[in-house]
């Protein structure tokens, strides 16, 4: 089988999206799958407003076509809801062509956390995009639920993995600071809700990895935190190991495969019990949940380390990538996981 998937998140970002499409198609790989993707390398592109780092692709429908028909894909699915995502959606519609998607991203908080856009406007869209998909893949089971709150259909659970070869409690970077050592991995912007985090009374250190627009600001407002930049595979993982709690503040988060790789590392997690957090530690004693996030980072040091390895064990990529392949549709039989179905109105949902 051959499945092409649309995606705008693609590299140099480094981001969760990123690494869970990569982790996908290398171990389809060992599964007999080939996936390729179509990404924004070779378009034209402008700055994205609020993102300095990043570019906004410009695709043409043509090129657009040409990519996929070279292709010769069995199977389409979109992964992101950028101007790549709504090309080939719109490619799919004309021609007829069954084809997922996957919902990764509150992009109406993000936008309303920016500008004075009610977050219902942003779900209308979302809803209206995802509505010809034949599945709706989402990371959880609470997201599932929110999303069908909302007025979201066909929806199907694409839960994450993380590489526990990579990911491991040995070898620990060698960091000389005050313990306890509280860490945070991810993208160092508004929704990341890094404040609740660094503002915080905790003993010992605050230790952030990774780059975005707030980085500068937060810099300056908490000279006391230590910000060390972007780091990826071993040596990320070094950091994470060297960590005694991992801090996750985000509220927004789908998912947060940071998690998954703190866990794996034998760092317990400190978070609020909202979407996310609450999937992945549930009743596991691997993290605290709490509204009140120093309580929660300073009860998160007596957790077992070794509970949150073999925690993280049960997250597997081929468990993932399986469950990913259940869901994709044949484009000469338009089925789905075996099941027959029938394509959704576009503008059933809107």
């Amino acid at each position: 089988m051959a499945v092409l998937i649309a995606t705008d998140a693609w590299h140099p970002q480094i981001n969760g999206v990123v690494r869970t499409l990569e982790a996908l198609a290398a171990t389809a790989r060992k599964l007999g799958t080939r996936v390729e993707f179509l990404t924004p390398q070779g378009f034209a592109s402008l700055p994205v407003p609020t993102y300095p780092e990043l570019r906004c692709a410009i695709p043409n429908p043509r090129e657009i076509a040409r990519r996929i028909e070279a292709t010769r894909p069995e199977s389409m699915h979109i992964a992101t809801e950028g101007p790549i995502g709504l090309a080939v959606r719109n490619y799919c519609i004309r021609r007829g062509l069954a084809f997922t998607t996957s919902l990764t991203t509150r992009f109406p908080e993000y936008v309303s956390a920016r500008f004075p856009v009610p977050v219902s406007w942003g779900y209308r869209a979302l809803r209206r995009f995802h509505a010809p998909a034949v599945a709706t893949m989402v990371s959880t089971p609470s997201f599932e639920d929110e999303l069908a709150a909302r007025g979201f259909r066909h929806l199907r659970i694409w839960s994450r993995g993380v590489n526990v070869e990579t990911f491991r409690p040995e070898a620990a970077a060698s960091l000389d600071l005050p313990r306890p050592i509280f860490l945070n991995v991810g993208r160092i912007a508004v929704e990341k809700n890094l404040e609740a985090f660094l503002s915080i009374d905790l003993p010992g250190s605050k230790v952030v990895i990774g780059h975005g627009p707030q980085e500068r600001e937060l810099r300056t407002r908490f000279p006391d935190a230590h910000f060390l930049g972007a780091k990826s595979g071993a040596r990320l993982a070094a950091y994470y190991a060297a960590a005694d709690v991992f801090v996750f503040p985000s509220r927004t988060d789908t998912f947060g495969v940071v998690q998954l790789e703190a866990l794996a590392c034998g760092v317990p997690i400190a978070a609020f019990p909202v979407a996310g957090p609450r999937d992945i530690v549930a009743r596991a004693p691997v993290g605290v949940l709490h509204a009140d996030l120093r309580q929660a980072c300073l009860a998160a040091l007596n957790v077992s380390r070794k509970a949150c390895r073999a925690h993280a064990l049960g997250y597997s990529w081929e468990a993932s990538t399986r469950q990913f392949l259940s869901h994709v549709v044949d484009l000469s039989g338009g089925r789905v996981g075996g099941a027959a179905y029938e394509p959704a109105s576009e503008t059933a949902s809107a």
